[in-house]
């Protein structure tokens, strides 16, 4: 099993469809499809006349900004993605994380982000039942809140791929974004350690997206998913290409 979480920009990318396509009839129901769209996010937000902002990283979300969010995410880009697979062949379902309360979120900092959350459980049964009849989920991050009023809670889908990846007892995280993997140096590295991951975090020297790729990436590998990788659109169906995070420290 391999979770696959693709962003916002490879989400536009012509070849997507196809590759993912291919991947999904070279073994069937043999992976779960996680998406993110923050561009699609930025874009609605405009043209209702509102203004995205961030805070370390993550996209401030006020009360109002849920509406635009289920919108972009789990009404746009997904079944954007569910048509395009549809079109190539593949039976797709376009789920989000508050459908069954497949991904229940806890808000983390709520007097600077909002309503923004980190995943605290995956019910995969969906997932699950879905895959066992050979549809391919198709998963918007958009998350139900474990607070007693419940709502809605932005989820980071680097984020929310790597709890689904911990849920399904994957082989694999592959975070497919626009850059053949963790660069160093100006090019990308084929592995980096547990250990310089976490120092490129802490020291800053990942920054923006790549930052969240390593932090998801880490909690995915501490967490038991043997191989996680960073790749692009190649890499999905050559296991060669991207960066592998090396398996985590024995502990002391």
């Amino acid at each position: 099993m391999r979770v696959v979480k693709v962003g916002g920009r490879v989400q536009r990318d012509p070849r997507l469809a196809a590759a993912l396509a291919a991947l999904w009839r070279s073994a069937p129901a043999s992976y779960c499809l996680v998406h993110g769209g923050g561009d699609t996010i930025s874009a609605l937000q405009s043209r209702l006349g509102g203004a995205p902002r961030f805070v370390d990283g993550r996209r401030v979300t006020s009360e109002e900004d849920i509406s635009v969010l289920r919108m972009s995410l789990s009404g746009v880009a997904n079944k954007e993605l569910v048509d395009s697979l549809s079109t190539e062949g593949i039976h797709a379902v376009g789920v989000s994380g508050e459908d069954g309360a497949l991904i229940v979120a806890r808000a983390i900092d709520a007097e600077r982000l909002g309503r923004v959350g980190a995943p605290v459980e995956v019910n995969d049964c969906l997932l699950r039942a879905l895959l066992a009849a050979g549809f391919l989920p198709v998963v918007s991050p958009v998350s139900r809140s474990d607070a007693a009023h419940g709502g809605a809670l932005n989820v980071n889908a680097d984020d929310a791929a790597a709890a689904i990846a911990c849920a399904l007892d994957a082989e694999e995280l592959l975070l497919v974004s626009d850059v053949p993997g963790v660069i160093v140096d100006g090019v990308p590295v084929r592995t980096l350690s547990f250990d310089d991951a976490t120092d490129a975090v802490e020291r800053g020297i990942a920054t923006a997206g790549m930052a969240t790729k390593l932090r998801a990436a880490l909690g995915a590998a501490s967490r038991g998913v043997p191989q996680v990788r960073i790749g692009d659109l190649d890499s999905l169906l050559d296991p060669t290409l991207g960066t592998t995070l090396l398996a985590t420290p024995q502990p002391a």
